[in-house]
């Protein structure tokens, strides 16, 4: 039985993890600063776009590349053939749907504006710039090898 559980694990490299974790917040990122600067519109002043980048470094630095280290010394600790899904443990994949939660619930209650496009580029920046740490070590792995 146990051998038919193996087989049907999804499981993948620890260099899969290494690009999968910061390929998702690559990806996310850009999503949402896409649909931020959408919001925003084509008029965005420079101040309210310099807010965002601003607040999305701060947060890169200050709460997400504490995360995305944590996330890259566990995965450092997986052996080949580790489940994909545990790329993040479980209590990040929550945090991940509270936020996607979060995210319909602001545009059920607000429309899309100029100010809610910049909170969700701010998001985006914060993802893209953290997944840096990610990049870095997938790249160090990969001349490694």
């Amino acid at each position: 039985m146990r051998n038919i559980a193996d087989k049907l694990k999804p499981g993948v490299s620890r260099s899969m993890h290494l690009f999968a974790a910061p390929l998702l917040w690559t990806a996310v990122g850009i999503m949402l600063m896409e649909r931020g600067l959408g919001w925003m519109g084509l008029h965005v002043t420079l101040r309210l776009l310099l807010i965002a980048l601003l607040a999305g470094t701060a947060k890169s630095l200050t709460v997400l590349d504490k995360t995305a280290k944590k996330v890259l010394s566990r995965i450092m600790g997986f052996s080949d053939n580790t489940c994909i899904g545990a790329v993040y443990p479980w209590k990040t994949w929550l945090l991940v749907l509270m936020m996607m939660a979060c995210g319909i619930a602001l545009r059920i209650f607000f429309k899309p504006s100029p100010l809610l496009g910049a909170v969700y580029f701010a998001i985006g920046w914060a993802l893209l710039l953290s997944s840096r740490h990610g990049w870095a070590q997938w790249l160090n792995w990969l001349r490694r090898r």
